[in-house]
């Protein structure tokens, strides 16, 4: 079987579209690939429009089954190919585009799935909204991307210490310290005073001492979903007077003063607090990651919804219990076993990609006060009791194992494309516009 893989962002193109729209596309391919690789030979292209049919007629010259894979949402997903195409996406709202807006078609979803026959997606959640779109029957699979092995193994390696242990990492880039930083310069453009800092200044290698209780947070500032403002306010309340608790926001994005500028001026709206609130941006080599997975007690999510969130199965799949809503594709992994739950509620909100901003669909909004009562029921597990939360990090590690892993992506893989194939299903039938 020949598998052709494609998304918008490569490895060429990764740095200067960190935290654009679908940026993280490139990222679930790297991790499928080393599957696919265990059950067909991998192709990935530049171009679909101009490679995926030419690779396509060869395989069907020689009788060998060929499916191409778009990492992108369907309506970003070619449906005029004569290779058969599957969407590999990720979804976190509770309903999928089913109408045509601003002119394109493909942005009534079920208009593409129709034409493609069948889909990859990553949580049960959205197979489920696809379902109820496109009916019971519509073959549709999850699987995560399967980031378990990687991070199981570098958790291996940076086994759990005492509390007490300071942890230090090299960081090319910006570190920005509640603890030294004159957050008198990130207020009001009236009232600024003092020093801020310069974001164009050349990138340059700095140490990062972390220590105490860690909680730790990755995601990228510009997107709308990911409710940071909640995390940092219950954060600053709940630890005001609690020197040794830590935030540390990791930041993905393609510029620092626009992915740090807004949160810089909640640290200063937040004052005052003894807690500290550390912002970085900037790459970190594999060991100072895994000293900053061995650094973190807790990895945080807020967010109104997940498609899967990388950086949350990631920490989990090293050991690290979650402070995190169980919603979206969270509830497939999260349990009270893992995790300390964060309440929440559902409200109207519209499609990201809907110019329109009709309210078409429902997001998950974090009740503020059940994140702050998990912040302090597990800082009290951090501190007082060992044996509770080495047992929730073994859960952590045994349920992101049975979720993300290797073994269980390619089972599932394997099984739904050599389903799809064998009985010659409409789903692997050339895609018609």
């Amino acid at each position: 079987m020949l598998i052709i893989i494609h998304s918008e962002t490569n490895r060429h193109t990764i740095a200067q579209n960190l935290g654009r729209s679908e940026y993280s596309y490139y990222f679930v391919l790297k991790e499928y690939r080393p599957v696919l690789e265990r059950i067909g030979q991998v192709v990935e292209v530049a171009d679909p429009q101009t490679e995926v049919d030419a690779l396509y007629l060869e395989c069907l010259s020689r009788g060998e089954p060929c499916v191409f894979l778009s990492f992108s949402p369907p309506h970003r997903t070619p449906v005029h190919l004569a290779c058969p195409t599957l969407p590999v996406f990720a979804w976190e709202f509770s309903t999928i585009p089913n109408e045509p807006f601003a002119g394109e078609p493909r942005n009534d979803w079920r208009s593409v799935l129709h034409a493609c026959g069948a889909a990859i997606t990553h949580s049960s959640y959205t197979v489920n909204a696809v379902q109820e779109a496109m009916g019971a029957e519509y073959p549709i699979v999850a699987v995560p991307a399967p980031v378990w092995d990687r991070f199981a193994a570098r958790g291996a390696k940076v086994p759990e210490q005492p509390l007490a242990a300071a942890y230090s990492l090299t960081i090319k880039g910006l570190v920005a310290d509640s603890r030294t930083l004159n957050l008198n310069a990130f207020g009001p453009a009236h009232l600024r005073s003092g020093e801020g800092i310069d974001f164009a200044a050349p990138a340059c290698e700095q140490t990062l001492v972390l220590d105490g209780v860690v909680y730790t947070s990755v995601f990228n500032p510009g997107d709308g979903r990911k409710n940071w403002e909640d995390m940092l306010s219950a954060f600053c309340v709940c630890f005001r007077d609690v020197e040794d608790a830590t935030l540390v926001l990791k930041l993905t994005h393609h510029d620092a003063e626009e992915a740090l500028s807004d949160i810089l001026h909640h640290l200063y709206k937040n004052q005052s607090y003894r807690c500290r609130i550390v912002l970085i941006y900037g790459y970190l080599a594999d060991p100072d990651y895994e000293q900053l997975v061995q650094a973190t007690r807790y990895v945080v999510n807020t967010s109104y919804g997940e498609g899967q969130c990388l950086p949350l199965m990631e920490f989990m799949s090293c050991g690290k219990p979650a402070v995190a809503p169980r919603t979206t594709a969270m509830i497939d992994y999260l349990s009270t076993a893992n995790a300390f739950l964060i309440e929440s509620t559902d409200e109207l909100t519209a499609w990201p990609h809907d110019p329109r901003k009709a309210f078409r669909t429902l997001r998950y909004v974090t009740n503020w006060t059940s994140l702050c009562e998990a912040y302090r029921a597990s800082y009290d597990v951090a501190k007082n009791q060992p044996q509770r939360y080495a047992d929730m990090s073994a859960q952590a590690v045994d349920s992101l194992q049975a979720f993300c892993s290797q073994a269980v992506a390619e089972q599932r893989l394997r099984g739904f494309l050599t389903q799809l194939f064998e009985h010659r299903a409409p789903a692997l039938e050339a895609p018609q516009a």
